[in-house]
């Protein structure tokens, strides 16, 4: 009687799992990076905008004063 024939699998190779360890903790990286960037952008974004109304406030309010002044509203 045949012998089943005997299935081989691929060649393991000895570095495979210190290489996928190594790939997921770069991938990990990335995207505990890109979350930090993207929470300072929009600290940074904030930020100026806080600062730009803050500014239109100062001049819409210099602004209003000086038409008062003149036209005596």
């Amino acid at each position: 009687m045949a012998q089943p024939a005997r299935r081989i699998g691929p060649p393991v190779d000895p570095n495979a799992v210190r290489r996928a360890y190594r790939l997921e903790r770069a991938k990990r990286r990335v995207r505990e990076r890109r979350a930090q960037e993207q929470r300072l952008a929009r600290l940074r974004f904030l930020l100026v905008l806080v600062l730009l109304t803050g500014g239109l406030v100062f001049l819409v309010s210099s602004v209003w004063n000086e038409v008062q002044r003149l036209f005596g509203l």
